[in-house]
């Protein structure tokens, strides 16, 4: 500071041991700290000493130079921090000089205060921490510096994000660094709530539909009127043999539309209806469904992976009037040449799976395959009408277009029959489980108004995952995957829907629509495998939460590690993952092609219908390079002219893509083992 006294704006003061910090600002700027050192006189307290600091040292000034700066200073400022005494101290000084007007206490941020920064705050502005308050840009750095020691890492991105938001809008310090510690606390950990919503439909009476006399009677000994969804569907041709793209959330009914349809065309003598489904579980449960429900109206049988069922050994009738499947179990059919008899309806269940990378264009060209069926049936049998089609989806982000590609009519229903509540927390992989345990036995020890105890489905990546947390939750808890054999799921099943269990916990089994009437469900993990998920599979497996008939409604938890992926390949971190999941829109559907499951489609193709290939693959969703894809199947030794050679056939029976049919090849030749040859597969698979 020059001999000369500068014009000032602010001086701040605040007490550091036995003296005074000073912090001199003109427009907003500091010029310079010091050090003021009081003592007493008989004309009360006085400046004793005046040191300018710069860094580490300090420069000795005369006292008289801070009496001749607070005169210039517009306002004088006084740190609420500051003791009483100190306090009055001060300003019975400045009142020595007249000063006491300009003097003021504020609440200041104490770690700005310590570094000589003045810092005034307010009830608006100030972050709580611990007993203090803090300005917004220390609480920033205090997050930063006590979340490095929490959860294991630095919390980083989009998690970090989160918390600061957080931070400043409940202007408090600890509990937002409490939430890395398993502390749930629901103002914070709240993302939003997905409404109840209610579309106004006219009902439709089941004494008005005028169906086969058998299904007649029994949906009016069931239902009244139809729900809306379902009367949408029926005001729309579903009766009339009208193809139905039917898009509803949920628990609103839809698949009871493709089961109307289904039996009452059997019924009425116009062929077999074929339910499929993508996963073994699910067709499993559907067969269940079916054969109590409509078994003493129609034979029902089951057709999942080659032949038969997974549990005892039971055979595939294909002469049933109802035919629960896999996708592949029917596409297996189809690429053996079974005959496939009158087939009067097709009910394709989450027909989502059409945008999946893996059996997505499986799907593609089952449908493409099964028309072709159809069409040749009818072309050499003039009884025999065709087969009416309805496909079932409770998440799809293109539906117009959907409905348009699929030759069928949109019907489309938003209703959410109870509202979610999606929370968001962070905690790393073993904290995980202390958190799950605590939201499992909260939701288990709650009881709806409609009678019935909470219950929750954890998502996890992976089987091994599954067991460790059902075994560490303190509520009856079971892991539910396709690693289990049939009798185990059933079990769980049973005990879950007899409440006999507080959770399950699974992979993605449960979240194409095994029927667990959960009231919650929590995010373990944000990848399915080595991926993570999709929107659209965020949005369909969040949707187990909360049932109409079971349920007020629904809370959904997605536990975030920060800065954690699970395999190198993923390019984001699972807290950037899951705020893309929580704002983001649904995927279209559609599927698409490289070269592999090009080759591997258009194969199946000839084998179903020879010449007719190119024109199965021109009504396929996805475009297929369909000439380039015959290259490589004559290049492979795959096709004879448009024949499967016994190569050929061998892959398209197996569902072998190309790559994999080499590497058995090779294998073979080799004279390896069997044993060797799946494993190489497995481990093939795995590095994909």
């Amino acid at each position: 500071m020059s001999k000369q006294v500068p014009q000032v704006e602010t001086i701040f003061c605040h007490e550091t041991g036995d003296d005074y910090l000073v912090v001199v600002e003109r427009d907003g700027q500091r010029l310079f700290r010091a050090k003021l050192g009081l003592s007493e006189t008989s004309a009360g307290p006085r400046p004793a000493k005046f040191r300018i600091k710069e860094g580490s040292s300090e420069e000795p000034r005369q006292p008289d130079e801070f009496v001749e700066l607070a005169r210039r200073a517009e306002r004088i400022r006084i740190s609420e921090q500051t003791s009483a005494a100190a306090r009055r101290e001060l300003t019975e000084m400045l009142a020595g000089y007249q000063l006491e007007d300009k003097a003021k206490a504020v609440r200041t941020c104490r770690y700005c205060a310590s570094a000589g920064r003045y810092s005034p705050i307010t009830t608006e502005t100030a972050v709580k921490d611990d007993t203090d308050w803090i300005c917004r840009d220390c609480a920033r750095q205090e997050l930063e510096r006590q979340l490095s020691f929490t959860g294991g890492g630095e919390v980083t991105g989009a998690a970090k994000d989160r918390l600061e938001d957080l931070m400043l809008k409940v202007q408090d310090l600890e509990r937002i660094v409490n939430l890395l510690k398993g502390h749930l606390d629901p103002d914070l950990t709240k993302f939003d709530t997905i409404s109840a919503t209610v579309d106004e439909v006219d009902p439709v009476r089941t004494d008005s539909l005028s169906l086969h006399p058998g299904l007649q009677n029994l949906l009016e000994d069931r239902f009244d009127t139809l729900l809306p969804v379902q009367s949408l569907s029926v005001e729309n041709g579903l009766f009339d043999g009208e193809d139905q793209l039917v898009v509803s959330a949920t628990a609103t009914g839809k698949t009871l539309v493709g089961e109307m349809a289904g039996i009452n065309r059997v019924l009425n003598g116009k062929g077999t209806m074929l339910f499929l489904v993508p996963l073994v579980a699910l067709a499993n449960q559907k067969y269940e469904d079916f054969t109590d429900e409509y078994g003493h109206l129609v034979d029902v049988s089951i057709r999942v992976g080659a032949s038969r069922i997974a549990d005892n050994g039971n055979r595939f009738d294909p002469n049933a009037d109802v035919i629960v499947g896999t996708y592949e179990g029917i596409d297996h059919a189809l690429r053996t040449g079974k005959d496939m008899g009158d087939i009067g309806t097709v009910v394709i269940d989450e027909v989502h799976t059409l945008k999946e990378d893996e059996r997505g264009h499986r799907l593609d060209g089952l449908i493409s395959r099964l028309k072709h069926t159809c069409e040749q049936r009818a072309a050499r049998q003039d009884e025999y009408q065709g087969a009416q089609w309805v496909y079932l989806s409770a998440t799809v982000g293109n539906p117009e277009q959907l409905a348009e590609a699929l030759e069928s009519t949109l019907i489309e229903f938003e209703e959410r029959p109870v509202p979610i509540e999606r929370h968001v927390t962070f905690a790393d992989g073993q904290e995980k489980v202390r958190v799950e345990n605590k939201l499992v036995k909260r939701e288990f020890d709650t009881e709806s108004s409609k009678g019935y105890r909470g219950q929750t489905i954890i998502f996890t990546n992976s089987r091994r995952r599954c067991h460790e947390i059902s075994r560490k939750l303190d509520y009856s808890a079971a892991p539910y995957h396709a690693g289990l054999d049939y009798k185990r799921r059933k079990e769980v099943e049973r005990k879950f829907g007899e409440q006999e269990l507080s959770a399950v916990v699974t992979t993605a089994a449960l979240a194409a629509g095994v029927d667990f009437p959960a009231s919650q469900v929590i995010f373990d993990s944000l990848a399915m495998g080595i991926e993570w998920l999709s929107v659209q599979e965020f949005h369909q497996m969040l949707g187990r939460a909360g049932r109409p008939d079971y349920h007020d409604n629904g809370t959904v938890y997605v536990l975030v590690e920060p800065d954690c992926a699970y395999h190198n390949s993923m390019d984001m971190t699972e807290d950037e993952v899951a705020f893309t999941l929580l704002k983001g829109e649904m995927e279209s559907v559609m599927t698409h092609y490289d070269e592999s499951a090009a080759v591997e489609e258009t194969l199946a193709n000839i084998t179903v219908g020879g010449k007719a290939a190119k024109a199965l693959n021109d009504r396929m969703l996805g475009d297929v390079p369909t000439k380039h894809a015959i290259g490589k199947l004559l290049q492979y030794d795959f096709i004879d002219g448009f024949e499967p050679t016994p190569l050929g056939r061998v892959v398209t029976e197996h569902f072998l893509a190309p790559g994999e049919a080499f590497a058995l090849v090779d294998g073979i030749r080799k004279d390896a083992h069997p044993y060797e040859l799946v494993a190489d597969l497995e481990l093939r698979d795995e590095e994909l």
